[in-house]
């Protein structure tokens, strides 16, 4: 069966940092694109960051550019998002997705979501 787990969300205060994680067990985890996704009550999800297979490309969100950093360790099965200057309006469910994206052509119908990690940035 296909895992994928966060992990690392909690409270901070707005200034600070935080790591949070995914693992993506059950799957053949090089293949995978990797995003990130959040979602605040009353607002659209939103893509955060995303990073190929490979890790060699990365993209982020206008909202979070400079202050965000997604990486992944595929020898861990695992990707990252490091959350710095963190600000009020990052509180949301982080949500990790994989996405079947080998040689950087995706299929949309092989996907597989986590649960979420709550963050939130309050003083």
């Amino acid at each position: 069966q296909v895992h994928v787990v966060e992990s690392g969300g909690g409270l901070v205060q707005p200034g600070g940092s935080l790591r949070i994680s995914c693992t993506a067990s059950g799957l053949t985890f090089s293949n995978y694109a990797m995003r990130w996704y959040r979602q605040a009550p009353g607002k659209e999800r939103e893509l955060v960051a995303r990073i190929s297979h490979s890790g060699d490309l990365a993209f982020y969100a206008d909202s979070v550019k400079g202050r965000f950093t997604i990486s992944r360790d595929n020898a861990k099965i695992t990707v990252f998002l490091q959350m710095n200057s963190l600000k009020p309006e990052d509180t949301a469910v982080y949500v990790c997705n994989a996405l079947w994206c080998p040689d950087y052509v995706c299929n949309d119908r092989i996907t597989y979501w986590g649960q979420g990690t709550q963050v939130t940035v309050s003083s």
